[in-house]
């Protein structure tokens, strides 16, 4: 059983904006969770967590532009991304948890210039 799964991602002209969502089959409820993208080439990185209790957590490179949140009740985290740049561009990917963490699969996001 998949435990993770994200979909949302997409093409997108630079400037646009997309939201992904991340489904947990196993909950969200005590866990956090966080966002982080892979680019061609490069390590995979962190983009953004959130931890009930206390303020989410950003990248540098994407604090003013990106939103996490979630909603315990239906399992499900969102990354809501706005004005978008091509350096956006990656495979992204949602992580339960901090110890022995689950990953999901990824969704690919394209921002054209």
């Amino acid at each position: 059983q998949v435990e993770l799964v994200e979909s949302g991602g997409g093409l997108v002209q630079a400037g646009g904006s997309l939201r992904l969502s991340c489904v947990a089959s196993g909950g969200i409820f005590g866990f956090t969770m966080g966002w982080y993208r892979q680019a061609p080439g490069k390590q995979r990185e962190f983009v953004a967590s959130i931890t009930s209790g206390r303020d989410p957590r950003y990248a540098d490179s994407v604090q003013g532009r990106f939103t996490i949140s979630k909603d315990t009740a239906k399992k499900t985290v969102y990354l809501q991304m706005t004005s978008l740049k091509p350096e956006d561009t990656a495979v992204y990917y949602c992580k339960k948890g901090l110890v022995n963490p689950s990953w999901g699969q990824g969704t690919q996001v394209t921002v054209s210039s």
